[in-house]
């Protein structure tokens, strides 16, 4: 499974965009002299022109310490069955003689080499997260069959983790404080003023601490263009890849941008290419809509439930659980538990099942004026450390959004779009009230362009991939998988349970479906169901 906290949406998002606690790890610079034993192939595959010396490139794998950003990476990367390195791409690939940047890479190399398929290349989504984590967490139980005949290959996307250079915007300190401010009241011109000068001075930073430049070129159109990069210098003729949530997003855009360079691929927790934004929010809005009102009928079946017993009514009793949070933070340890802390918790839990018994226990020590748990959640989802180090997830998650779609500053579009918000979703704690405000979001005053946008991919001479979407899925709702698989003439593998992705977990099902099509090229026949 990729990290338990894959996220579609990191920062309170202001202005028109649902859930900005929601929606799907600062950095300390790390040595760019790495040790270890080049390895290089020459390049495979077509190469485009200009770019020779990239897909050429040798890498050096060594110990994986040096790339740890964080108390999450230092853990995971002691393991000396990984390796890691760094790949050079250029920072502008118009210009690839102009500056280089770097990615961070970690490997697990396959258990047989006889059997060797190629690499089979990870992505968890976010935007923001780090791929490098995240194969690090899936190679301590990384077995048969895959093991025997994968490489197992996680990248921290530009801008990302070790990557370099890393997007950074607020402070650690900043972003506590951030976290502390009760959200904006109201919804008139004041609220709106009050939103956009916290979203401009947030930009601000942005361009400050990383660069315009850097901002430029973040975004998924130039990570598709490293991953074929990293595919050449892996050795591979055709990619093998595997993407959660935002993932599936990067795996879509590859395969439009290089068709025929892709063997194998696995979509899992779909967003849909084309998506409308206020039809989406609104979408994974009720999406974790329908996941708390699962989650409450299981809690009201013990018969002493911090929602209450009564599953209709546990949106109410939660909102009336929650509100006070937002004039008097609970006690949440060392520190003060917020409003938006305990949203940002709630949230997390709704994920998957498998939390669903911390989510209780956690609200049922609210009730008793204890917001530990709580706070450790909302920690975890958020990338801060016990040391109170973030990772950089809030600030790429931005800038990434910002120059993936198209910015919305006419400020009649954005009262159309806020109106439609409000009469899709009534006002409760799952949602941030500040969504409700018409106000210009972070990405209005973005100082650089977009390189994306929604729209249907093109992907003539594609072969046929693998898309997994779960029914319950409160992140990336199950209809953007249909409609995923449709554009990209994919066989849709549907998942009948509560979780924001499935593959490589605990179903059976699905693991066997998703291997067999990874080592063999065997689909599932259309209409499969794993339960």
């Amino acid at each position: 499974m990729p990290l338990s906290n894959d996220l579609g949406n990191v920062r309170r998002t202001r202005g028109t965009g649902v859930l900005g606690v929601v929606a799907l790890l600062a950095l300390t610079a790390c040595s760019t002299a790495v040790q270890g034993t080049p390895v290089g192939k020459g390049p495979s595959g077509p190469v485009p022109p200009g770019l020779e010396k990239f897909y050429a490139q040798s890498v050096k794998w060594g110990d994986c310490a040096d790339y740890a950003t964080d108390e999450v990476s230092s853990s995971l990367y002691d393991d000396a069955d990984l390796r890691c390195a760094r790949l050079r791409v250029p920072l502008d690939y118009a210009k690839p003689d102009g500056r280089e940047i770097t990615i961070g890479l970690l490997r697990k190399q396959s258990a047989k080499g006889a059997d060797r398929i190629g690499s089979l290349v990870v992505n968890p989504g976010g935007p923001g997260q780090s791929g490098m984590s995240s194969a690090a967490q899936l190679a301590e139980e990384w077995d048969d069959p895959l093991a025997a005949r994968f490489d197992l290959v996680g990248f921290d996307p530009r801008g990302v983790g070790s990557s370099q250079p890393a997007v950074k915007c607020l402070t650690d300190q900043a972003k506590d404080t951030d976290r502390l401010t009760p959200p904006v009241a109201g919804t008139g011109p004041e609220a709106v003023a009050a939103v956009e000068k916290e979203n401009k001075e947030y930009v601000d930073q942005c361009v400050a601490n990383t660069g315009a430049d850097v901002l430029a070129n973040i975004g998924t159109r130039d990570v598709v263009k490293d991953m074929d990069v990293l595919r050449s210098v892996l050795g591979d003729q055709k990619l093998n890849y595997l993407g959660f949530s935002y993932g599936t997003r990067i795996g879509t855009a590859y395969a439009e941008a290089f068709p025929g360079n892709v063997r194998a691929m696995v979509l899992d927790g779909a967003v849909d290419p084309g998506a409308d934004r206020v039809a989406s929010a609104i979408g994974q809005a009720n999406g974790f809509r329908k996941a708390f009102a699962a989650f409450a009928a299981s809690c009201a079946k013990d018969g002493v439930c911090p929602v209450g017993t009564d599953a209709a009514q546990a949106e109410a009793k939660l909102d009336a659980l929650l509100d006070p949070l937002k004039t008097k933070p609970a006690d949440g340890g060392d520190r003060q538990l917020s409003y938006s802390d305990a949203v940002t918790a709630v949230l997390q839990c709704l994920y998957s099942e498998e939390l669903w018994d911390t989510l209780e226990k956690s609200l049922d020590d609210l009730v008793k004026g204890d917001g530990e748990v709580l706070m450790r959640l909302a920690d975890l989802y958020l990338g801060r450390g016990e040391d109170g180090r973030y990772s950089n997830i809030h600030d790429a998650f931005t800038a990434v959004r910002c120059v993936d779609d198209p910015p919305v500053k006419d400020r009649a579009v954005v009262e159309e779009q806020t109106r439609r918000i409000r009469e899709g979703l009534p006002k409760s704690a799952l949602d941030d009230e500040e969504d409700f405000v018409a106000a210009l979001d972070e990405c209005a005053f973005w100082p650089v362009p977009n390189t994306s946008q929604p729209h249907e991919p093109k992907t003539t001479g594609l072969p046929q991939v693998m898309v997994i979407s779960s029914t319950g899925d409160p992140a990336t709702p199950y209809e953007s998988g249909v409609k995923l698989a449709k554009a990209l003439s994919a066989v849709l593998l549907t998942v009948e349970a509560n979780s924001h992705t499935a593959f490589l977990g605990d179903n059976k099902c699905v693991n066997d479906a998703g291997a067999a099509y990874l080592i063999e090229l065997k689909l599932p026949a259309e209409g499969t169901k794993c339960s």
